[in-house]
């Protein structure tokens, strides 16, 4: 059984890489379930709905359990407990919508599909030539979710600004971009930290998007000597090994 999960999990094989996939779509999917679901009661069909992605997430985590060597090292990563608070969540609706909206931390799931890049490459055209840029992006959304579904969980019972979701999205890329038109504003000490720490770490992802697109500071070329996949815009020689590098350019600095 270990043997099996292993190989799902950890391996280099077609049918593992499906299932990786798959895992990511479940991924996008429960985002995509919090979101729309947070416009609307919580009747029958949510509460179900909640139970049966709760037992997924549960099922998934005590695999990821059962398969990692350091079992000490398991507990102390930012995902582990993300997935925690998912499973409560999902499994405990009674506990109220604002612990109920930390599923969103489920988002932070997301990290681990980076395990995929060596696949997401050779699938994937776009993917390989514009890496960086989606990195960049995934940070930022990523960033941009969890900060949407704090400001949610710990606003909506006290803040008659945010009732839902889009509420306080609004409220977090209007913090993120120092737009600030002052219409929803968070109340008590907490909400005003979480949008100092929007503000400060929201804009340094924001900016580090930016720089990826528009002034990229590496370009992604292997050395045929050394195996260096980085090097500098207007690089002739690998900074590694030494030998020169015949990089694709234009002549533009």
């Amino acid at each position: 059984m270990i043997a099996s999960l292993k190989m799902l999990y950890e391996s280099d094989g077609a049918r593992a890489h499906q299932f990786r996939y798959a895992l990511l779509a479940f991924d996008l999917s429960t985002i995509a379930f919090v979101i729309v679901t947070s416009f609307f009661p919580h009747v029958l069909w949510i509460e179900i709905a909640d139970a049966l992605i709760g037992v997924v997430i549960v099922a998934d985590f005590v695999a990821r359990f059962a398969i990692t060597q350091g079992k000490w090292r398991f507990w102390s990563r930012i995902a582990t407990w993300a997935d925690i608070i998912a499973i409560i969540s999902f499994l405990a609706p009674i506990a109220g919508e604002g612990l109920g909206f930390f599923r969103i931390l489920r988002t932070l799931r997301l990290m681990h599909t980076y395990q995929l890049m060596a696949r997401l490459r050779r699938d994937f055209v776009f993917f390989r030539r514009n890496e960086d840029v989606v990195l960049a992006g995934i940070n930022l959304t990523v960033f941009l979710f969890v900060m949407t579904g704090l400001i949610y969980a710990t606003q909506v019972s006290i803040n008659p600004e945010i009732n839902n979701y889009a509420d306080a999205l609004y409220f977090t890329v209007t913090t993120l971009t120092t737009t600030g038109f002052g219409d929803i504003t968070p109340k008590g000490e907490w909400g005003r930290m979480l949008s100092v720490l929007i503000m400060i770490f929201g804009v340094t992802l924001f900016l580090r998007l930016a720089q990826v697109l528009f002034r990229p500071t590496k370009v992604r070329y292997e050395c045929q000597t050394c195996g260096l996949s980085l090097h500098d815009a207007d690089a002739i020689h690998c900074k590694h090994c030494g030998d020169v590098v015949h990089i694709d350019t234009e002549g533009l600095t």
